[in-house]
């Protein structure tokens, strides 16, 4: 499978040769739409770009200088909610970058914001609420901001994250 090998690709080469970004920077990281990303209407399926998001959201955190001390603290990221936009497909060969943000957090949850782009051209949208866990028990968002060094309020959320929040608090209610 494709994402193994960029996964061992990422640990072994990329992460040791990326550069440094603040803990509120843009990560970007390049990858190329291979025919087994596809599927048959010939277009990045759905279910790969969670996959590189994935690998995303660990570039960020090497390049943010994170990745070996939260591996060091036993510190897993865990994904507790994300959304999806999908505005233009991705063909198969098309060279893309997948930006990368920390938009805030909260008291309970990080937020980031994803971006699948390629020659100015925004191929969708993603906005993922996310925890890390030690030892199944889930780390203070307050220990987090920390444990990386940074002094400050939180930045003010994006509106449309603001939203979602709201929505997913709404979803929570009307199901329990």
């Amino acid at each position: 499978m494709n994402l193994y090998f960029r996964l061992f690709w990422l640990f072994v080469w990329r992460v040791r040769h990326c550069k440094s970004i603040g803990f509120l920077g843009t990560s970007r990281i390049a990858y190329r739409a291979l025919p087994c990303d596809c599927d048959i209407n010939f277009h990045v399926t759905n279910s790969r770009y969670p996959a590189f998001l994935d690998l995303a959201r660990t570039y960020m955190l090497a390049e943010m200088g994170f990745l070996n001390r939260f591996i060091k603290l036993k510190w897993m990221p865990i994904v507790n909610a994300a959304e999806f936009t999908y505005i233009r497909d991705i063909k198969p060969f098309t060279k893309f970058e997948i930006e990368t943000r920390l938009v805030g957090w909260d008291e309970k949850y990080f937020y980031i914001e994803q971006r699948f782009v390629s020659e100015n051209t925004l191929h969708c949208i993603v906005h993922v609420r996310g925890v890390f866990v030690c030892k199944g028990k889930q780390v203070p968002i307050d220990t987090m901001v920390k444990e990386v060094n940074f002094e400050g309020p939180a930045p003010e959320l994006p509106a449309e994250v603001v939203k979602w929040k709201e929505f997913l608090q709404l979803k929570k209610e009307r199901n329990m």
